[in-house]
């Protein structure tokens, strides 16, 4: 193709404008990018150690063992993990002093690990807001970027006498590549808005049943030594 109507020879005949417009929506499909390849990798890695946690936890395995070989791991835990080592934690304590009121036990318990459920949500979701801005300003970028070009291509062709299509063609093909970049940046934030969105709330359904399903065992547990006592 002709240098004139190349990709990069209509980029250094656009308008200074303009330019800047594509180049803030190539930074913004960097970020995009960079943000999906983030978010999947975690997610992914998080749904596995859930999944490898609950093996763990329901095969009959001592609890106490378990929750000394995940403090040895220091903060390397996160997940189920974290959930469980917060409500063991915070149970052990409060049994200690509080071991003929196993309601104020619990309570303190479940505050404890919705507490630690909450962190983890907070590390899922990050960088998403982002992507979703992407996705929504992008498209609306890029367009300020055509009607820019275009709008000057019009101006250019009312200053000459004999216009022809090849005078304001190449004016017209820069400024929809604006247009173009927009879409290139918006739709893959949008997919992975949406698809990490799903994701994050099926974890969020999965860590709120284990924590449910842990509090009745330490329930029934408070109870059997409030009735030893």
């Amino acid at each position: 193709m002709h240098a004139e109507i190349s990709f990069i020879g209509l980029f250094l005949e656009a308008s200074v404008l303009v330019k800047l417009v594509m180049l803030t929506l190539l930074a913004l499909s960097i970020a995009s990018w960079a943000v999906i390849i983030q978010r999947n990798k975690l997610l992914s890695s998080a749904r596995v150690k859930a999944l490898r946690f609950e093996d763990t936890f329901w095969s009959g395995v001592d609890l106490n063992r378990l929750y000394k070989e995940l403090i040895a791991r220091g903060n390397a835990i996160s997940g189920l993990e974290a959930m469980f080592v917060a409500g063991f934690k915070e149970y052990t304590r409060l049994s200690k002093v509080n071991s003929k009121s196993p309601e104020a036990v619990m309570d303190g318990t479940s505050r404890a690990m919705r507490v630690s459920l909450s962190r983890e949500m907070e590390k899922l979701e990050h960088h998403l807001p982002l992507l979703a801005t992407i996705g929504s300003t992008s498209p609306y970028i890029g367009l300020f970027g055509t009607v820019w070009g275009i709008m000057n291509s019009f101006i250019a062709l009312g200053a000459v006498e004999n216009a022809t299509l090849a005078m304001v063609a190449p004016g017209i093909a820069e400024a929809l590549i604006a247009t173009a970049m927009g879409l290139f940046a918006a739709i893959p934030a949008v997919i992975g808005y949406n698809r990490f969105s799903t994701q994050v709330e099926k974890l969020e359904g999965s860590y709120a049943n284990f924590m449910e399903e842990f509090s009745n065992i330490l329930q029934r547990q408070a109870y059997s030594e409030k009735e030893a006592v």
